[in-house]
């Protein structure tokens, strides 16, 4: 693994450990060029997954740009980085386990949506805001009734 700092293509493991769901490993890593320390995380990936947009456009599935989206939903809420990790860790497991290997990015809304409805009520309400492209605050009426249901 090459280093993020000085680009050294050497770095040693110092040490791994499992994530507390089992399914990452995080390995700290020493660059003996730079003397630098980081921290990666090595996952399983089951398929490589491509997006069908609604315009028809294809593209390779992102897991940071999933995570960067769920992350300005539960943006100041009290939800700790670890279960972030884990929901989005679940979130791609059921992408790639759908055997499919085009994902429709209606597919991976919904399966946001329902990751987000147990872990937390505003950042659900606040994603389906821009999933479900609100216009009106009766849209809004309408998801928070959802949640009562």
């Amino acid at each position: 693994m090459k280093c993020p700092f000085c680009g050294h293509a050497d770095t040693q493991v110092k040490d791994s450990r499992p994530s507390e769901d089992g399914l990452t490993i995080r390995r700290r890593r020493f660059c003996p060029e730079c003397n630098s320390r980081f921290t990666t995380f090595e996952r399983v990936q089951l398929r490589e997954l491509t997006v069908l947009k609604k315009n028809g456009e294809r593209r390779m599935f992102d897991r940071d740009k999933l995570a960067r989206s769920v992350g300005i939903a539960l943006r100041k809420r009290p939800v700790t980085s670890e279960q972030t990790e884990q929901m989005i860790t679940r979130i791609t497991q059921k992408l790639e386990s759908l055997g499919e290997s085009e994902i429709p990015t209606q597919t991976i809304g919904t399966a946001i949506m329902d990751e987000l409805k147990k872990l937390d009520h505003i950042a659900y309400i606040r994603f389906a805001s821009v999933y479900r492209d609100f216009r009106e605050a009766k849209d809004f009426e309408n998801i928070i009734d959802e949640l009562g249901e």
